[in-house]
């Protein structure tokens, strides 16, 4: 009963059924987003159509089972450069100027200027989109609802859009196995520089190495249209070219990634809008590599296992997990304590008799 790898291979086994609803649902969603964003672009030149790469698209987050973001390329901004002046001016939607700041950006969000392209298209200086030079992002993702709205009836898809009390755009997407909700967020895709924000690596570490660091940073970063005023700073493509390479050396990183991720989504953290997302275990993942960079951390799963699921415990009773990237960026800071708490509980639980759960 208490072999160390008594229940691991059970826990494999619903692995992969997940990765193929997954797989499927991604395959199946992506095939319908993508009608809907080719016929957003051929209304309007500012929204590019998404690419057609499966499971592994970059443009797709699988949060959880049921619930995906897409990023939507926004076209025509090209030759970024990073602003030297800051300004600190607010609107109302309508374009009315606000007397004083609601707040200056948190560290994973910043302005964006037309100034800061050396190449746009004029549609970008146009007032639906733009105030006195910023380019406003909840005026870029009211002209994208209605978009949304528009293409879903002229192409006949089966998908209808939620309510939501914020400017974010949320859709239900129907495939052949259950409702999906999709987030799609505009995005400036951003290939040529690495943000000044991002402070990383912040010394010379053994992982990742230095050729994947360049590399890394080579791919540059995303702004997404994620909230009024400001754009929020997004590295899904290092992102994925971290956790592609992550067993190069033979470890069982992956293993222990997808185990405790079943996990979540079973006992720990389960349901359709859950607390704590995959995004969050990836973040998990990448720092306990960096603390422990060696191949022979990565030999033993159980001891790998419950070492990442400490330190998922750590980061959640304190509600408090460092972006992976921007270190001052707390990804659990506007997340409900009392549903925090919850996980942590079970995760309590799990950690002082590992074997009952996962036999």
């Amino acid at each position: 009963f208490l072999s160390p790898t008594l229940g691991v291979d059970s826990e494999e086994c619903q692995v992969e059924p997940r990765h193929y609803l997954v797989s499927t649902a991604v395959e199946e969603v992506q095939k319908i987003i993508q009608q809907l964003t080719i016929e957003i672009s051929c209304k309007a030149i500012r929204f590019q159509a998404i690419s057609n790469s499966g499971i592994h698209n970059e443009n797709i987050k699988v949060l959880a089972p049921s619930q995906f973001l897409i990023t939507v390329p926004l076209r025509g901004l090209t030759g970024y450069r990073e602003c030297q002046v800051q300004h600190w001016r607010y609107y109302t939607v309508h374009g009315a100027k606000l007397l004083s700041s609601v707040r200056d950006p948190e560290e994973l969000h910043q302005w964006l200027q037309v100034e800061q392209f050396s190449k746009c298209l004029p549609q970008w200086h146009e007032t639906d989109v733009n105030i006195e030079g910023d380019l406003v992002p909840a005026k870029v993702l009211i002209i994208f609802r209605e978009l949304v709205e528009k293409s879903i009836i002229s192409c006949n898809l089966s998908m209808t859009v939620m309510e939501s009390f914020s400017s974010m755009v949320r859709v239900a997407v129907e495939t052949s196995e259950s409702q999906v909700e999709v987030e799609l967020v505009p995005a400036v895709e951003i290939p040529t520089c690495w943000p000044k924000k991002a402070q990383w690596p912040r010394c010379l570490k053994r992982w990742p190495s230095q050729e994947k660091v360049q590399c890394i940073k080579s791919l540059g970063f995303d702004l997404l249209a994620h909230s009024n005023y400001h754009w929020q700073l997004c590295f899904f493509r290092a992102e994925h070219i971290l956790m592609e390479g992550l067993d190069e050396d033979g470890g069982c990183r992956m293993k222990c990634f997808r185990v405790m991720r079943q996990m979540k989504e079973d006992v720990w953290c389960a349901g359709n809008k859950p607390v704590v997302t995959a995004y969050h275990l990836q973040t998990v993942l990448f720092w306990t590599c960096e603390k422990y960079p060696r191949t022979k951390d990565w030999r033993c799963f159980r001891e790998a296992f419950l070492r990442l699921v400490r330190k998922l415990h750590k980061c959640v009773s304190q509600h408090f997990l460092k972006h992976y990237f921007v270190k001052n960026t707390n990804l659990l800071k506007y997340t409900n304590t009392s549903d925090l708490d919850l996980v942590a509980s079970k995760l309590a639980v799990f950690l002082e008799n590992p074997m009952l759960c996962l036999d």
